[in-house]
């Protein structure tokens, strides 16, 4: 289990790289496996690594599990290791950006 300084920090790492808003994600997410002949069901949208990420949004601190914890770690890794400042995805490098907002980071955002 993490203790609760090192929890502390990765709430914090966690909300500063995941920059869209739960409502923001949740449409990203249906918007992106919808096809041109339906759009799937909120609680199907997405990957499963974006449904946790929408589902840690909604929840406070004190709630998080360790399955949570996991997904925070990943994904705070995951959008560091692709932002790096001396390597910002160009407005046309649209596949990067797509998978990076599935996991509630918009590199376009400031």
């Amino acid at each position: 289990m993490t203790d609760a300084l090192e929890l502390d920090a990765l709430w914090e790492d966690f909300h500063r790289v995941v920059n869209m808003t739960s409502q923001e994600l949740a449409a990203w997410l249906r918007v992106s496996d919808a096809d041109e002949n339906a759009e799937p069901l909120p609680e199907h949208a997405g990957t499963p690594t974006g449904q946790h990420v929408l589902a840690i949004l909604q929840k406070r601190r004190t709630d998080l599990t360790d399955d949570d914890i996991s997904v925070m770690y990943e994904v705070v890794d995951t959008v560091t290791d692709e932002t790096d400042p001396e390597n910002e995805p160009a407005a046309e490098d649209t596949a990067r950006r797509q998978r990076l907002m599935t996991l509630g980071h918009d590199p376009l955002r400031p």
